[in-house]
């Protein structure tokens, strides 16, 4: 456990370090009871640190010290200072080398960071700060070192012995002991080190770069889920070829490795030549994996991968920039998926995640810049703000720029920083220099915290054609930052006819007509744009493509919207003017209800949703985007003060007249969209199962017999997992036998395989049922259940965490639930902890008798003694 008030560290105070580490040399012999490292660290002073006669000071968390040596000199206890966190050496030369050796208990570590033993393998984690649990060390990102490493094991037991970089040496030594050495001759930061070792089987492949140079591929996981690889294993050589054609950037060692293991923090990590997964995020076969997994695997393959220069190569100065490695990688992993799934779908996918989370998150207690300005604990700001926000920062940077212009400044940045940690403001630097643009406003958004707001109003002249749009910007207050100054927002905007045809654009001033999408500039928070030549009054199709992470608001009315639905020509917009339709309606219904009305769905939205529905043109996977309500989150942001009753109350009744009114629609696209032969993951395929199984869910709204059975039948053939999730989702609608047998059979089937009953596990805990709470309970005792095991935890706590009705249930229930449990995974696992408690944050937003119960448990928990990472989140929520 930390300090109970732990200290803040500011940007502001970030200081070179006084040494930098130019070689580190590593020992690991694994043994059962406990693990010993042995480092030798060639040092110097850095001459560019501010104090030069500063003692050494190395980073260290629970190591049993057994020896100090100072240039082949063994130092004395008194020669050192050592505290909980640190060892510390007063008068050391300007040039030396370290030796250190410690003892560690890799088996009692729960907290996963560091060297841990999972499953009977060995496994690091050393992002953000896990590389002090191991050894001694300058452990922060802008000390770089080239590393050799040399994993010492028994080799029955451990015959598969990994590290970064390329393989130099092996041999067996005494005691059925041997040992394996590798060396990564790229300069690297501590979290970025790894080291696994176990019984592990290899699916290997090979890829030939660009310019010719062959790259052996391995994938290691689990003997019995060799054959869950295939996909995996496509999905890196494509990123491959994806990162030459898209951004010219090879692969630069001899190996690249990925180790798929169940007990991991994260999802995946991109250490250098070895990347660890989650196995959630690597193993896939179609009759275990769904559609989305399948998407999933791929995009985060792409994502590690990408890092490798993006993260690796140029990596962060320091953790205040972690958006600089994360927000590009994952604006680069979603460009990729884009381009080989379905461009559209993708987009929605992840505007609609970053508005039902981030966007929450930037109006609550822990909102933060993309570049932070202050922290507790770093791994409370691995954040969507971070990644997903990020990603919309880099999106916007090709917006302005144009898809040319910013490889330019991609290329620019690694002509430059190529082994080099650096910061937003270096990348920043590198795209306005390529261009010849001044982007210096630009770096509000990496400043400023919270959703920028968009008002948009128009005028229309007749007599001249002159059409006038004046947009007005502003940005609430968020903690810390109750004045924000104007963003640079790239606002993209398309204008309809009568007729739903774009229209050619001239701005006033111009010439001629310059295509139909433009983007402006908003840099004040007031502008106005006149485009002339025109012959009618236009439609305005605002922020298409959602070209700024912005909340837009124009006074459209309910047949406009319904118009932008059915005729745009930007597909982001036309999903979008979509949703804000069915978000008006669900926000009436929901006043209907508030107020003891009889809810009733609006013709005209009736009328719009069945041209969708019926739309030939459409493919299937936009129609299921498009057919999607919004959800019950995203419309409780919508409230001044949230009632979770009232919002279920009314999306279920909504779903249930949709079902009604359409019921031969929805079952003739259900019966079209059977996808035969043999499972593909391709976007076709995808999108039709995608499409037929939202079809089943509205099906099951209806609750009968009829639609029991037709979901039961489709269980009960599936022979693959989406679409035998997709009718047990839909059982879970409906009450009666199917449902229960489903699920027996369903656990009976899959009860050794901890990824399957993953789905199992989080389907009964997303159940808005009244018995939901008591049903995870009970399942909290199934053997299959660990609360040491993260994926596990996920998937049943947070699972009910994430679950509207259970977690606010009017009676405190679910409050006290997810309480306990942040409580007991204080204790084993603070990373985790620190993610369920999260759910309490908004708890202002709430009605009288919820915010006290949400407080009360806060409070309580505030009381205890707390890990950094809980209570971080506890006291800011309670500010």
């Amino acid at each position: 456990m930390k300090e109970a008030s732990p200290r803040t560290i500011y940007l502001k105070d970030y200081r070179p370090p006084a040494f930098l580490i130019e070689r580190t040399e590593l020992r690991f012999a694994l043994g059962e009871d406990s693990t010993q490292v042995e480092s030798r660290l060639r040092l110097r002073r850095n001459p560019a640190a501010a104090t030069p006669a500063a003692p050494l000071v190395l980073d260290g968390e629970d190591l049993e010290l057994l020896s100090v040596r100072l240039d082949g000199r063994d130092l004395a206890p008194g020669e050192w200072v050592q505290d909980a966190e640190s060892l510390t050496l007063a008068n050391v030369p300007d040039a030396f080398v370290l030796e250190i050796v410690n003892r560690i208990k890799p088996q009692e570590n729960t907290r996963l960071e560091g060297l841990y033993k999972s499953s009977g393998n060995f496994c690091t984690q050393c992002e953000a700060e896990g590389f002090r649990c191991m050894t001694y060390y300058i452990d922060r990102p802008d000390v770089m070192s080239v590393f050799t490493t040399t994993v010492v094991g028994e080799q029955a037991r451990y015959p598969v012995l990994l590290s970064n970089g390329n393989p130099v040496e092996k041999g067996v030594l005494d005691d059925g002991q041997h040992f394996v050495t590798w060396h990564d001759p790229h300069p690297k930061p501590s979290y970025l080190f790894a080291l696994v070792a176990g019984n592990l089987s290899c699916l290997e492949d090979s890829y030939k770069t660009a310019s010719g140079r062959e790259v052996a591929l391995r994938i290691y996981v689990e003997p019995h889920n060799i054959d869950k690889c295939d996909h995996a294993m496509a999905s890196l050589k494509k990123a491959m070829r994806w990162d030459e054609q898209r951004f010219g950037l090879e692969y630069d060692l001899d190996i690249f490795m990925i180790v798929a293991v169940d007990d991991f923090n994260m999802g995946a990590m991109e250490n250098k030549g070895l990347n660890v997964f989650n196995s959630k995020l690597l193993l896939a076969r179609p009759d275990t994996a769904t559609d989305l997994d399948y998407e999933r695997i791929e995009g985060v393959i792409a994502h590690e991968y990408f890092h490798n220069w993006t993260g690796n190569r140029v990596t962060c100065r320091d953790w205040f920039q972690l958006s600089l490695k994360e927000g590009l990688t994952v604006f680069r992993d979603q460009s990729f998926t884009a381009e080989v799934t379905a461009g559209t779908v993708k987009r929605i996918d992840d505007v609609r995640m970053l508005r039902s989370r981030q966007f929450v998150e930037d109006a609550g207690p822990m909102a933060h810049p993309v570049r932070p300005p202050s922290y507790m604990e770093i791994n409370n700001f691995y954040t969507v703000t971070v990644y997903e926000k990020g990603a919309e920062v880099v999106r916007m940077y090709e917006t302005l720029l144009g898809r040319e212009g910013f490889r330019r400044g991609m290329d620019l940045y690694f002509e430059r920083h190529d082994g080099h940690a650096v910061t937003t403001d270096d990348f920043l630097a590198a795209m306005a220099d390529a261009n010849g643009e001044d982007l210096s406003q630009f770096q509000r958004w990496y400043e400023q915290a919270g959703t920028p707001r968009v008002t948009v109003e128009d005028a229309w002249d007749a007599a001249s054609g002159r059409y006038t749009l004046t947009l007005r910007q502003s940005c609430p207050a968020t903690p810390g930052q109750p004045e924000k100054r104007p963003f640079l927002i790239p606002v993209a905007v398309g204008l309809l006819d009568a007729q739903g045809r774009d229209m050619p654009l001239r701005l006033a001033a111009e010439a001629q007509a310059a295509g139909t999408t433009r983007v402006l500039r908003l840099t004040e928070a007031e502008q106005q744009w006149v485009f002339e030549g025109l012959v009618e009054r236009p439609l305005p199709s605002l922020n298409r493509g959602f070209s700024a992470p912005v909340r837009v608001s124009y006074p459209y009315t309910e047949t406009q919207l319904a118009f932008l639905a059915a005729h745009d020509a930007d597909a982001f917009n036309r999903w979008d003017a979509g949703e804000q339709l069915a978000t008006r309606v669900l926000l009436g219904l929901i006043a209907d209800i508030q107020a003891g009305r009889e809810p009733a769905l609006p013709e005209r939205f009736l009328t719009a949703f069945a041209a969708v529905l019926t739309d030939a043109g459409l493919e299937a996977a936009v129609k299921a985007e498009m057919l999607m309500l919004p959800s019950e989150n995203w419309l409780a942001e919508q409230m001044d003060v949230i009632d979770p009753d009232a919002i279920h109350a009314a999306r279920s009744y909504a779903r249930r007249a949709l079902a009604g009114e359409l019921e031969a629609q929805w079952l003739g696209l259900y019966h079209t969209h059977e996808v035969s032969g043999e499972y593909r993951f391709d976007p076709r395929d995808a999108g039709r199962r995608r499409l037929r199984n939202l079809a089943l869910s509205y099906l099951a709204a209806l609750d009968g017999k009829p639609m029991r059975q037709l979901a039961a039948s489709q269980f009960e053939q599936a022979d693959n997992m989406t679409d035998s999730l997709g009718a047990l989702a839909a059982l879970m609608l409906i009450d009666g036998a199917e449902r229960e047998q489903a699920l027996a059979t369903f656990y009976d089937h899959w009860r050794n395989d901890p990824l399957v009953l993953d789905k199992w596990f989080a389907l009964q805990a997303s159940a808005q049922r009244p018995d939901t709470l008591a049903r995870v309970e009970q399942l909290m005792q199934n053997p299959a259940f660990s609360i040491r095991t993260p994926n596990r935890v996920y998937s049943l706590i947070g699972a009910f965490a994430g679950n509207p009705t259970g977690f606010h249930a009017a009676d405190g229930s679910g409050y006290r639930f997810i309480g306990a449990q942040v409580e007991t995974l204080n204790a084993l696992n603070p990373q985790v902890a620190a993610r369920m408690v999260g759910v309490f944050t908004r708890w202002r937003r709430y009605d009288a008798g919820r915010q006290a119960q949400m407080r009360a448990e806060l409070e309580r928990l505030q009381g205890l003694d707390l890990s950094r990472d809980v209570y971080e989140i506890v006291s800011k929520s309670l500010q």
